[in-house]
């Protein structure tokens, strides 16, 4: 596959981003638009909530999908209104709910609390897909990273997301092979989402090798496989182009 082709590919699964502090309704805007532009449509746009219904107006009859974030992104043990953040959200067109699950009371011992909002999350979704962020980078061990994803599937996630990009580590291979082996042992159609720090081609190929060659080279497609850089959109759409310099995918440099 030439690179154009593997650029085109992980373009068609990226989740385009826009989470920052500045975020605005300009701003939401002109992500709509780069959603849908050449050499679009990416998978899905994910925003702050009170920016879905502006860009379920401008996405109306794309197929472009509308993500937004839920307890985030400090993943707190509060679950009082996850189920009406997650209700409002999806009253103004949301299609896709990431939730950032309670990480921190997950590791100190509180499972209960951890498997209490990911189980609420799934009833207030309904048909909605349902991504759970694990946060996997502030973890002190992949048995950590996979009894949270193991948590995560059996309380109802359709994703399991590794991260919100807001701490020091993100997405990592390490992280993203225990998710997906949990997912495989778990033999439920659960998708993965590597998220934050994922900047170039080659980082983008790692992780779609990562998943074909432990759930088969046709498993990652939109309904079970997302990317979630805010800084990959451009350097893959140069690449479509053929406006960006050379980038070896093969691991050497």
């Amino acid at each position: 596959m030439s690179d154009a082709d593997l650029a085109l590919r992980a373009l068609r699964l990226l989740d385009l981003t826009d989470l920052s502090d500045q975020a605005s309704e300009t701003g939401a805007l002109q992500l709509c638009a780069r959603a849908v532009a050449v050499p679009g449509p990416v998978a899905a746009i994910c925003i702050w909530p009170q920016f879905v219904k502006l860009a379920r107006q401008t996405l109306k009859g794309s197929p472009v999908r509308i993500a937004t974030v839920i307890n985030f992104p400090a993943g707190n043990s509060n679950c009082s209104l996850i189920g009406s953040d997650i209700n409002e959200a999806i009253a103004d067109g949301a299609d896709e709910i990431d939730l950032v699950l309670p990480w921190r009371a997950f590791l100190a011992g509180d499972v209960e609390i951890a498997r209490e909002m990911v189980a609420e999350a799934r009833g207030s979704c309904g048909d909605k897909t349902l991504k759970v962020i694990l946060e996997t980078g502030e973890y002190p061990a992949r048995a950590s990273v996979r009894a949270a994803s193991e948590l995560a599937i059996a309380a109802g996630a359709d994703f399991i997301k590794t991260s919100t990009g807001k701490t020091r580590i993100s997405a990592t291979p390490e992280a993203a092979r225990t998710m997906l082996e949990a997912i495989k042992a778990s033999g439920r159609p659960v998708g993965l989402k590597p998220s934050g720090g994922l900047r170039t081609l080659a980082d983008a190929k790692s992780y779609l090798d990562l998943a074909g060659e432990l759930m088969g080279p046709d498993w990652a497609t939109q309904k079970t496989f997302r990317f979630g850089a805010s800084g990959l959109y451009g350097v893959l759409a140069d690449i479509i182009a053929g406006t960006a310099p050379a980038e070896r995918t093969d691991g050497a440099y």
